[in-house]
C-alpha cells in the first residue's frame, strides 16, 4: 500500500524500516520533521542534542556500539558538526551511520545559501541526493547498506523543496540490524600514527564507491528523442527538467552526488551534441565534468543563487515558458516578517531601541528584533556569535562602548553554542552584558524542547538546566531575571547592568505566547475618544495594533492582552480589560 508523505517523513520511515535504533539531532529548518517523525516509533531512541556537533558524536558512539544511527541538521548545522565529520570519515563505522543535511536554497529560514555537496567531497564521504519522497525513503535505507559495506558514514542531502513536498511512497516492514562491538584502537583512536594509516583506506574507499556509482540504479540515463543536447541533473533540478522537457532530451539523473560515475558521465557526454548541467547553487557537477575534460555548459546559463523553478529552467534552456496565469497589475506591497502578537521579546527590543543600545543578536525568532519599527539589532552571524562578538566588540572599543552594548541570545541557542562564549567573557574579564531571552522553548523551528525546558523530545520530564546557576558557575557574578512584559523593570535592569563595571547576565523570561499552556489575558481595550493619534503604540510593531481613521484600534482575534502597549500610551487610550468586560 502506498501513502502520501513529506520528504522528511519519508526519510524517517526509511530510517525506521532500515532498523535505525539511535537518533540524535538539533532542530533546524528544513530538517526538523525527520527527527520529530522518527521519534514516534517506539523501537527508536530519539533525542534533541544541544547542538549538531554533539548530535553527530552521539550518533557515532551509537554506531560504534553496534546500533544503526542517524543525526540530522540543516546546512549551517553541518558547519558546527564539521569537526567530527572529517575524522569519522577516517575511522569509519561499526553499524551503519547516516548523516542528513538539509540545504535551504532561497534562504527561506537561513542566514546563508551554502551548498553542502562540497562537504562530501572535502570529507571524502559518499552523498546520496533524493529527488522526491519515494527516493528519500529508499535512499535512507540504501545509505545504511553503503555505510556498512564500505565502512563509512553516509551523507543524505535533502533540500527545502524535497523535505517539504509530498509524494507517494511504498512502506515495508522494519528489519533489525545489530553488530557486536569489538575494540579496535588502530581504527578508532585517531592519533597521528593511526590516522596516517587510515587515510589510504579512505582513498581506496572512494575508488570503490566510484566504481559502484558506475553501475548503481540510482545513477541512471533516461533516453530522449533529441540528442542535440543532453542534461545532467539531480534532486529538484531533475524534477524541473523532466517537467519542462519530458522525454525530448536524454537526461542523466544522479542519485549519488559524490563520488560521481566518471565513465558513465563521459559516455553520456559522447552520446549527445551538447552537454548541459542543471543544478541549484554551486557548479558542483559542472566542475566535475570539466575536471573530466568535457565541454559542458551550466552556470553560464543558470544562476548560482536562489531556488529554480519550471519557468526558469524552460527560459534558460530556450524553450517555451508555460503560461501560469495573469500577472497582478500593480506590485504587491511587501509583507515583512514580524514577531507574533504577545511575543515576550517585543518589550525587550523596544527598550533596547529606545535607549539606543548597540545589540549583537543571534539566531532565533528574536532575530526579528532587527526589523522595523524596532530596528534594534546591529549584527547577526551564527549560533552563539552574539556573546563572542560582543566580547570582541567591547574589547576592541577599549571602553568606548561600555554601557552601550549588549548581546541578545535565546535559551536554546545559548545551550547550543552560547555557553563557551560566556566562559570566554568571564575568563577574559569582558565588561559585557548578555541578555538571554528565555521563552521556555525552541521557538523558530516549531516549539522543540531543549535542555532548559525540563522535557525531552518525546515530551517526558527530564533534567532541566538552571540558567541562573549555570551562569554563576562559569564565573558571572551578576545574574538577574526580568519579565519583558514589564517595561520599567526591564529598562531599569538594563541600565543597572550596563553601568556595572563587570560582566553581567539578564535573563528575560516569559514563555512564548504560542505555547498551548500559556493562558492569555483578555484583549486590550482601545478607547478612540482618548486616543491622541501620537502613534506611540505603533513603535512596538505589534500586529494586533493598527490605526483606523487616525485612531488606534485593537484586533481582538490577535491580541493576547500582554499589556506592553498600555505602558506606552500616556493618554489612557489603551487599557487592560477588566473582569466581566
Amino acid at each position: 500500500m502506498k501513502t502520501l508523505l513529506l520528504g522528511n517523513e519519508a526519510v524517517a520511515r526509511g530510517l525506521y524500516e532500515a532498523g535505525c535504533a539511535f537518533v540524535s539531532s538539533y532542530p533546524g529548518t528544513p530538517s526538523t520533521e525527520i527527527t520529530e517523525a522518527i521519534a514516534k516509533y517506539r523501537e527508536v531512541y530519539a533525542e534533541w542534542a544541544p547542538n549538531e556537533k554533539v548530535a553527530m558524536e552521539a550518533a557515532f558512539g551509537a554506531c560504534l556500539a553496534g546500533k544503526r544511527s542517524f543525526c540530522g541538521m540543516k546546512h549551517v548545522g553541518l558547519n558546527v558538526a564539521a569537526d567530527p565529520l572529517f575524522t569519522i570519515s577516517y575511522t569509519g563505522v561499526n553499524a551503519g551511520m547516516v548523516i542528513c543535511v538539509a540545504d535551504d536554497a532561497g534562504m527561506h529560514s537561513s542566514q546563508n545559501e551554502q551548498d553542502s555537496r562540497h562537504y562530501a567531497r572535502a570529507a571524502k564521504i559518499p552523498m546520496l541526493e533524493p529527488a522526491d519522497s519515494a527516493e528519500a525513503l529508499a535512499f535512507a535505507k540504501l545509505a545504511y547498506e553503503l555505510s556498512e559495506t564500505y565502512d563509512t558514514p553516509v551523507l543524505l542531502k535533502m533540500c527545502t523543496r524535497v523535505s517539504h513536498s509530498q509524494s507517494l511512497v511504498a512502506c515495508s516492514e522494519r528489519v533489525e540490524c545489530v553488530r557486536e562491538y569489538v575494540k579496535n584502537s588502530q581504527k578508532y583512536i585517531m592519533m597521528p600514527g593511526n590516522a596516517r594509516k587510515r587515510h589510504p583506506v579512505v582513498e581506496e574507499r572512494t575508488k570503490a564507491l566510484t566504481e559502484w556509482a558506475e553501475t548503481c540504479e540510482i545513477n541512471r540515463v533516461e533516453p530522449g528523442t533529441d540528442h542535440s543536447r543532453g542534461i545532467i541533473a539531480s534532486s529538484t533540478a531533475y524534477q524541473y527538467v523532466k517537467e519542462v522537457c519530458g522525454d525530448r532530451y536524454p537526461v542523466m539523473k544522479l542519485g549519488m552526488i559524490w563520488p560521481m560515475p566518471d565513465k558513465k558521465i563521459r559516455d553520456f557526454a559522447a552520446s549527445v551534441d551538447e552537454l548541459i548541467v542543471v543544478e541549484e547553487l554551486d557548479s558542483f557537477i559542472e566542475a566535475h565534468c570539466k575536471d573530466l575534460g568535457l565541454n559542458v555548459r551550466g552556470k553560464e546559463l543558470f544562476p548560482c543563487i536562489d531556488e529554480f523553478s519550471q519557468n526558469l529552467v524552460a527560459e534558460k534552456l530556450g524553450m517555451d515558458v508555460p503560461c501560469s496565469g495573469a500577472k497582478v497589475a500593480d506590485a504587491i506591497p511587501a509583507r515583512p516578517p514580524v514577531m507574533c502578537a504577545g511575543c515576550p521579546h517585543r518589550g525587550l527590543f523596544y527598550t533596547l531601541a529606545k535607549n539606543k543600545i548597540t545589540v549583537l543578536g543571534d539566531i532565533g525568532c528574536y532575530t526579528l528584533g532587527a526589523v522595523a519599527p524596532l530596528s534594534a539589532v546591529d549584527s547577526v552571524i551564527c549560533m552563539g556569535a552574539s556573546i563572542s562578538g560582543t566580547h570582541g566588540f567591547t574589547k576592541a572599543m577599549e571602553g568606548k562602548m561600555d554601557g552601550k552594548t549588549v548581546a541578545v541570545i535565546g535559551d536554546s541557542t545559548f545551550m547550543h553554542s552560547g555557553i563557551t562564549g560566556l566562559v570566554n567573557v568571564a575568563y577574559n574579564e569582558s565588561n559585557a552584558t548578555i541578555i538571554i531571552v528565555d521563552n521556555s522553548i525552541t521557538g523558530m523551528t516549531g516549539h522543540q524542547q531543549n535542555p532548559t525546558t525540563g522535557f525531552n523530545l518525546k515530551g517526558d520530564p527530564c533534567t532541566k538546566i538552571d540558567l541562573e546557576t549555570l551562569c554563576h558557575a562559569v564565573g558571572i557574578r551578576r545574574v538577574r531575571v526580568v519579565d519583558p512584559y514589564d517595561l520599567k523593570q526591564t529598562e531599569d535592569a538594563i541600565k543597572e547592568e550596563l553601568s556595572a563595571p563587570e560582566a553581567s547576565v539578564i535573563i528575560s523570561r516569559r514563555p512564548c505566547a504560542l505555547l498551548k499552556y500559556v493562558k492569555h489575558n483578555k484583549p486590550v481595550i482601545a478607547s478612540s475618544d482618548k486616543c491622541r493619534s501620537c502613534k506611540m503604540c505603533m513603535k512596538i510593531g505589534c500586529p494586533a495594533i493598527a490605526m483606523k481613521d487616525g485612531k488606534a484600534v485593537i484586533d481582538n482575534t490577535l491580541c493576547t492582552g500582554c499589556g506592553v502597549c498600555t505602558q506606552l500610551c500616556h493618554f489612557g487610550a489603551l487599557s487592560a480589560a477588566k473582569e466581566g468586560e
